[in-house]
């Protein structure tokens, strides 16, 4: 497939007119052709007016007609092969393995909300037959979900495919019966423009409006603003950084009509290490924690910034061995130039808080836009007292709070920001401290795991990726799991209607054999 550098508007490629800008290899700092150039106002309005149009014929499509369209997306991005997977790794510089993997992340969440939709419970078709003798009398009654409207999605920097044109958002829009119109990350503009056309061929074969789908391209902050303030669009997916979350999200409510912005943004992940557990395998625990940060070069949401401990012999040796570990890490070539002067800036300013010490460097870099990885400690009153300790650094950086007993450990939790992710790593005899630490977490988190490691989120229907503010602007949903969907669907209630007039999914006989509620009982009634 033959990248032209043009945005994707509907059925048309469309090249833009304004800055012009090209993916860049952040290993050796080259320009990658083609060029692209950034669209205007005039392309957003173009593309979402399409998207409108394409609204109400594209939600009454048949669960059906939606699910054989999403796995037609997925076949086609495992049908570009290594053309896709090379330019990704050239814009990226993300290991092939591990782009490879995310590809079959990304057909993989396609062809799971396929499934969803042929279940058919995520319209909650639910149904009150009508009580005309009691007093007062109970009108027929009957909710379904139905699709919110054109949807906004914000490809990612980090993740490529997984979390970008076709990712998770995309995904769960499309199957919710939402035309999605995508802005592509500038920093992986080609590799956006192949999964736009996978994308767009798809609309095509299955004869859906053109406005399913289109992709607008650029740099700068404009032709975001302007899609996410376009009246046409219902809602918002976004995945980066918590200043760009917030500039969404202030655009959404100043508009005369304001929309949601479901943003994952910031968050440093903290990682309990309670004493029987580092007593039993702290060596092991220390190896892995540090294979776990520096994973991806440290750029991932769910990356462990964050580490705390009660003081103890236990700790020293975990300490030790954590230091050594990465002292023989080499450093890692981060995915943008942007990136990497960010981590910089927050290596640096953390490295001037006093009471905060530098413990533990990686391997020094010998390349451009690499990142060392580093290891910070300090005491829990001095994390406290400090709050720039709190901030995230997109990266492998890591701190260490050093607690004098599981009351601290607990008190320093519920001052914690939100946060995607809590881990314990915990044995047996840590269970009562853990039992003390559950309620706090549950609190601050959208995902609590034991003895395991926060980098690797599953797709599947109990997954949560997600958590109070700032981690994302709506604690109450998921950008990752089938849940997902929920954010672009709504509640409509249907009072007496007549019976040719119904939905489908709320018909009496149950036409589509869906799961329902039915005066409080679930089955196929």
């Amino acid at each position: 497939m033959t990248m032209t550098g043009e945005m994707l508007i509907g059925a048309t490629a469309v090249r833009g007119t304004e800055d012009t800008f090209y993916g860049i290899n952040p290993a050796t700092g080259d320009k990658l052709e083609p060029a692209y150039q950034t669209g205007t106002t005039a392309d957003v309005d173009r593309a979402c007016a399409l998207a409108e149009a394409a609204f109400d014929t594209y939600r009454a499509t048949s669960p059906e007609q939606r699910a054989t369209f999403l796995e037609s997306i997925a076949a086609g991005l495992e049908a570009l092969g290594d053309e896709l997977i090379q330019r990704a790794h050239l814009e990226t510089a993300l290991p092939i393995a591990r782009l490879q993997g995310e590809r079959g992340r990304t057909a993989g969440q396609l062809r799971l909300f396929a499934r969803v939709l042929r279940d058919g419970r995520w319209q909650g078709a639910t149904l009150d037959s009508a009580l005309p003798e009691r007093t007062p009398p109970r009108p027929d009654l009957r909710m379904q979900r139905i699709a919110v409207g054109p949807v906004a999605v914000f490809g990612a920097s980090n993740f490529p495919l997984a979390f970008s044109v076709a990712g998770g958002d995309t995904a769960s829009a499309l199957a919710a019966g939402c035309p999605v119109v995508a802005k592509a990350h500038p920093a992986h503009p080609g590799t956006s423009e192949l999964v736009g056309r996978v994308i767009q061929k798809a609309v095509a074969d299955a004869g859906l409006p053109a406005g399913v789908f289109s992709m607008v391209q650029g740099v700068g902050n404009a032709i975001g603003t302007a899609l996410v303030a376009h009246p046409a669009i219902q809602a918002v997916g976004f995945t980066g950084s918590r200043a760009g979350g917030l500039a969404l999200m202030n655009v959404a409510n100043s508009r005369p009509v304001p929309i949601p912005v479901y943003a994952e943004m910031s968050s440093i992940n903290p990682v309990y290490l309670l004493p029987e557990a580092l007593n039993a395998r702290g060596e092991q625990i220390a190896r892995e924690l540090i294979d776990s940060l520096v994973l991806g070069v440290g750029q991932f949401c769910t990356n462990p910034g964050l580490l705390l401990a009660i003081e103890g012999p236990a700790l020293d040796k975990f300490r030790a061995t954590a230091h050594t570990a990465l002292t023989g890490k080499p450093a890692g070539t981060m995915l943008t130039p942007g990136i990497h002067a960010a981590f910089e800036r927050g290596v640096a300013q953390l490295s001037e808080i006093s009471g905060l010490t530098r413990a533990a460097c990686g391997v020094d870099t010998t390349g451009p836009n690499q990142a060392r990885p580093v290891f910070f400690e300090t005491s829990a009153d001095k994390f406290v007292a400090d709050h720039r300790m709190h901030a995230e650094v997109f990266g492998p950086s890591t701190v260490l709070v050093v607690c004098k007993d599981a009351d601290a450990l607990v008190e320093v939790t519920r001052l914690l920001e939100g946060q995607l992710t809590a881990t314990v790593q915990a044995d047996a005899g840590d269970h009562a401290v853990a039992a003390k630490l559950l309620p706090a977490l549950e609190r601050k988190v959208g995902r609590i795991l034991f003895n395991g490691f926060p980098t690797g989120v599953e797709v599947c229907f109990a997954m949560v990726h997600g958590g109070p503010f700032p981690a994302t602007s709506d604690t109450r949903t998921t950008s990752v799991g089938t849940t997902a969907l929920d954010r672009f669907l709504r509640p409509v209630c249907y009072q007496n209607l007549p019976a040719d007039l119904l939905p489908e999914a709320l018909k009496d006989g149950n036409p589509l054999k869906l799961w329902r509620l039915k005066d409080g009982e679930l089955g196929h009634a």
